[in-house]
């Protein structure tokens, strides 16, 4: 699926992916950016949690925002694909400044919404500026490609990762998350030998990576994002291979970057930004 089309005058509202366990008790970060994205105390959030089975992820996550000072957010759960495609669903998120897809099981996003109306509103409306956030399994399910399932470790392996098709907001990274609390850059990489075209991004814990309309990726939280460009791969052994051995991957890019630090994903260019200016 291609992202929808950013029409003249418009411009593309953030996307931004978590890795999960985001502060939700002390500092906040993450979710203070989020709400300041879209409109402060004004802006209009809605809650998809969907990809997770508990009841009160919804109502938590209302919690969590409205201790943030927005008083119009609203959570709404889909249990079947028919719910996905309510008239009146779709329009309530047609008013909203912000989506925020929780974490859980992104195949139960994929299964449920995937070529839903309410997967191509979500989709249109970012096109026009809607800012468009996910933990963990949501933030898995906002690129077009999406890691399913995987195993860990660092070297990449044949057979080691399924992809399946995600919301399609973009298609120019591959995101994996708790990435180095559960060791996925072998799974990570394996994704990448797929398709060098994407630029993979691993988020750690508490940690975003919050792309803006210019395709500059902002990185903000306690931990680090781990970028990996394949742009200049040289050799990738992944076709000659059996499944369940490693693949030999030559010309891979690494940056590590932590909060203050950016990545051009159109020019693929690292940046320390503010941790490069000297201090006094």
């Amino acid at each position: 699926m291609c992202p929808s089309k950013v029409q003249d005058g418009d411009e593309r509202g953030w996307i931004i992916p978590i890795g999960g366990a985001e502060e939700k008790e002390n500092d906040r970060a993450i979710l203070k950016r989020f709400v300041e994205l879209c409109g402060g105390t004004k802006a209009n959030i809605v809650v998809i949690p969907t990809a997770s089975k508990r009841l009160d992820t919804g109502p938590r996550y209302e919690s969590l925002f409205r201790s943030l000072g927005v008083e119009h957010v609203e959570a709404i759960d889909f249990d079947t694909r028919h719910d996905a495609n309510e008239p009146n669903r779709v329009a309530r998120i047609e008013q909203a400044t912000g989506v925020f897809f929780t974490g859980g099981n992104q195949l139960r996003l994929a299964t449920l919404l995937g070529g839903t109306e309410v997967a191509k509103a979500v989709r249109s409306c970012n096109a026009r500026g809607v800012h468009v956030a996910g933990t963990s399994a949501g933030a898995a399910f906002l690129s077009e490609h999406m890691i399913v399932f995987g195993e860990e470790g660092a070297t990449p392996v044949a057979g080691s990762v399924r992809l399946a098709p995600g919301l399609g907001l973009t298609n120019r990274f591959i995101i994996d998350q708790h990435f180095r609390q559960r060791d996925r850059l072998g799974r990570l990489t394996t994704a990448l030998a797929f398709n060098p075209f994407a630029i993979g991004i691993g988020l750690d814990e508490d940690t975003a990576a919050l792309i803006g309309p210019d395709n500059t990726v902002e990185v903000l939280g306690s931990g680090g994002v781990t970028v990996v460009d394949a742009a200049d791969l040289q050799f990738s052994s992944m076709a000659q291979v059996q499944e369940g051995e490693p693949v030999c991957l030559l010309g891979l890019s690494v940056h590590i970057l932590v909060t203050g630090a950016t990545f051009n994903l159109h020019t693929r260019r690292a940046s320390a930004g503010a941790l490069n200016i000297p201090k006094e």
